[in-house]
């Protein structure tokens, strides 16, 4: 090989490896745009919609009224579709209920030929969106009330700065993913469509439903009365929430052989029972039909359920 062609051969070497890392550090800046517009909202309006317009449409997703407000008409399930941020609308809910109650029970009912299957699938139906709605407000509170401190230290860097409340929320909204990025969007929105500071921040907490937007709200609420320095009372709360936190992460670390307990004492029985069926099919085949066998284990169900109430409230703790 002679010394040009091996010269020719070390420079497409090097182009080629100078373009494989130029297209890793492009794809590096596409993740990075992708994670600046990662919430719902600056998605809407990256497609050129209207800030009214996309208000209107995330209020309407969230079951809320043109006004913000929720609707009279059973306002504990709509809060529960509200604060689990689930995009149903206002009678989205009800629909999944209605359609479940009807189909499970069909399902049921052609499966087994058993009325009282038929009734519980009626019961799933009914109750089990209400479940689902349950776990996730649950999960929904956890991850804003960690993102709650970041957020307070971003709008207190930014007024420690000079810049206006509405700028520095805006940058919230603007910087951080759901859920906490789309819920400060929108009371940035409302409060520049003529809505105070502390109604913004209050509407926040309510579609929230945290104890420590509530405090957030509150410290609000408190500035705009006495005039005192928001930054100074931010900062404050930002510690304030942290302190918190670890307290409930603390708090959960000591009730977690109280909930181990319980599960292991749930799921025992359970699994006994399953093992014998499934080993020995004639285990229990000479008092399978005594009827005292039936009350037995409804009374076994009957202890179980108070042991995991009394368990609960060993565990249960309060901040």
């Amino acid at each position: 090989m002679t010394p040009s062609i091996s010269y020719i051969i070390y420079i497409l070497i090097f182009a080629s490896a100078f373009l494989v890392m130029q297209a890793v550090i492009g794809g590096g800046r596409q993740a990075v745009v992708k994670v600046r517009l990662a919430n719902a909202r600056l998605k809407k309006l990256e497609a050129d919609e209207t800030r009214i317009l996309v208000v209107e449409k995330m209020r309407k997703s969230r079951s809320l009224n043109a006004d913000g407000d929720l609707d009279a008409v059973n306002r504990w399930l709509n809060t529960l579709v509200l604060q689990s941020g689930a995009p149903l609308g206002k009678g989205g809910i009800y629909v999944i209920m209605g359609g479940l109650s009807v189909a499970l029970p069909a399902i049921f009912f052609t499966l087994t030929q058993n009325y009282y299957y038929a009734l519980a699938g009626l019961a799933l139906g009914a109750l089990g969106p209400i479940f689902g709605l349950k776990v996730l407000v649950k999960r929904r509170r956890a991850k804003i009330g960690s993102q709650l401190p970041e957020a307070l230290d971003v709008i207190v860097r930014s007024l420690s700065a000079g810049h206006p409340v509405p700028v520095a929320m805006n940058m919230v909204g603007r910087e951080m993913p759901d859920p906490i990025g789309s819920e400060f969007g929108m009371t940035n929105d409302e409060i520049s469509f003529g809505a105070s500071l502390g109604e913004g921040i209050q509407r926040m907490a309510e579609r929230v439903g945290h104890a420590d937007f509530d405090l957030f709200a509150a410290t609000v609420r408190l500035q705009e009365r006495t005039g005192s320095n928001l930054a100074d009372l931010l900062r404050a709360n930002s510690k304030t929430i942290r302190d918190r936190q670890r307290m409930r992460l603390k708090i959960k670390a000591a009730s977690a052989e109280g909930r181990m307990s319980a599960m292991i004492l749930n799921l025992a029985p359970l699994l006994l029972y399953i093992s014998i069926r499934l080993v020995a099919p004639n285990f229990y085949g000479e008092v399978a039909d005594n009827p005292m066998l039936n009350y037995g284990l409804g009374a076994a169900v009957i202890w179980m359920i108070i042991g995991n109430l009394v368990m609960r409230k060993m565990i249960a703790f309060r901040i």
